[in-house]
Formats: structure tokens, C-alpha cells, sequence
């Protein structure tokens, strides 16, 4: 039987957040950021025939939360809508606010808990030295994952110590 070699060694690391990012603008201004200004030096590619920019959204989900509360304002029951985009999940949120009879069967009234929302996006990062590696954020915590040379680690660390929200 033949035995598995290590090719490769990856690492990853986490930066958690002291505060929660504080809303949904806020965690799409960071992201766009990255793409817009390409603070880590990311350099285009092409594989299998195909383009790709240095950054490019990889994969992203956001949640709403929505809490039902009866006359007391007691929460009584609660429902969470995961979507692919911002817009998207904003318009579930509204549509299930809006739902009467969604309302009644649970028995409260529908309030968007928006401090409860989760978020994430995962960049897919190709370094000038040709490695691809990963940058996933949430409300949360900053995940670099897949990369092997530490310099990738330092600049992606410098560019976040100048983002507020991401202390």
C-alpha cells in the first residue's frame, strides 16, 4: 500500500475581532476595498484558459435574523434566511417583515434583529510569487487560510491594522 508524501505545508491564521463589524455597509466597504484597491499586491492569472483578476470574490453568504414578539415584546419565536447576496438577503428580511400570515402562525410580530446578521466572504488572493491563497472575513473574525510564504501573513496583517473595524 503506498504511503501519502507532504507536498506541500499550508497554514492559516485567524485575527478575532475585539468588536463585531457594525453593520452590513460596513463589511461590503471592506470587501470592495480589498477588490478596488488590492492592498496585498495580488497579480492576475490565467488557469485552465481562463482570466482572473488578483482578487475575486471566492464564495460569500449572509444571514438575517428575524425575532417575532408579542404584545409584551417578549421574543416568542425567531427565523433566520440565508442568502448568496447583501441585496438578496436585505429582501428576504423585508419579505418576511412584511409576511401577515407568516406573522400570525408564529404568533408575534416580525422585527429584523440586524445586530444578529451574519456575514462572510471569502476572497480567493493570488500572490505575485504565484501562490493562491484565501482571505475569509465575518462580522467576527479575518481567516487567511492556504498560504505558504509568511510574507503573504505580514501583508495581509499590515493592511489590516489600518482598517478600523478590523482591530
Amino acid at each position: 500500500m503506498a504511503d501519502f508524501i507532504e507536498t506541500t505545508n499550508t497554514k492559516s491564521a485567524t485575527r478575532e475581532l475585539a468588536a463585531s463589524i457594525a453593520d452590513v455597509a460596513t463589511f461590503q466597504s471592506i470587501i470592495q476595498s480589498v477588490i478596488n484597491d488590492n492592498p496585498f499586491g495580488c497579480t492576475a492569472y490565467t488557469q485552465s484558459g481562463v482570466s482572473h483578476d488578483g482578487v475575486e470574490v471566492n464564495r460569500e453568504s449572509y444571514t438575517a435574523k428575524i425575532v417575532f414578539e408579542d404584545n409584551a415584546a417578549e421574543k416568542v419565536g425567531t427565523l433566520s434566511v440565508k442568502c448568496p447576496t447583501v441585496s438578496s438577503m436585505n429582501s428576504a428580511a423585508g419579505a418576511i417583515v412584511a409576511d401577515a400570515d407568516l406573522a400570525v402562525a408564529v404568533g408575534g410580530d416580525p422585527v429584523r434583529d440586524a445586530d444578529s446578521d451574519t456575514y462572510s466572504c471569502q476572497l480567493k488572493c493570488h500572490d505575485a510569487n504565484s501562490e493562491t491563497y484565501y482571505v475569509t472575513f465575518s462580522r467576527d473574525k479575518v481567516r487567511i487560510s492556504s498560504y505558504e510564504d509568511d510574507s503573504i501573513l505580514t501583508v495581509v496583517e499590515t493592511w489590516a491594522d489600518t482598517v478600523s473595524a478590523l482591530a
